[in-house]
């Protein structure tokens, strides 16, 4: 584990010292040079898609997705006043016609 960590510690400090370097020159107005930001745009989705790939995968491996349905119920046993319905809903005569025929 500690060397995983040491591994990413190094490439991440190898990624920000090269960063200047790719970005240190004048990058001359032609046909193809209009599209880079495009690209760096293509290659971030990937790279970030699949780095919530792997951390979803990881999280799946690890069982924090196990049992959601019980997770669910939790929210739900938690007896507090209710602010957002209008007290007509509340009313049993406004349900009484529901089943009622038109």
């Amino acid at each position: 584990m500690k060397r995983r960590l040491v591994t990413v510690a190094v490439a991440f400090v190898v990624a920000l010292a090269g960063a200047p370097i790719a970005l240190g020159h004048d990058a001359p107005e032609n046909d193809r040079s209009r599209w880079v930001m495009a690209d760096w745009m293509l290659d971030m989705f990937f790279v970030l898609g699949g780095v919530a790939l792997i951390a979803f995968v990881l999280a799946w491996k690890a069982g924090h997705f196990h049992n959601l349905d019980e997770a669910a119920r939790v929210p739900l046993g938690i007896d507090e006043e209710d602010y957002y319905s209008p007290d007509w809903a509340l009313d049993e005569e406004e349900w009484d016609d529901v089943d009622a025929v038109r």
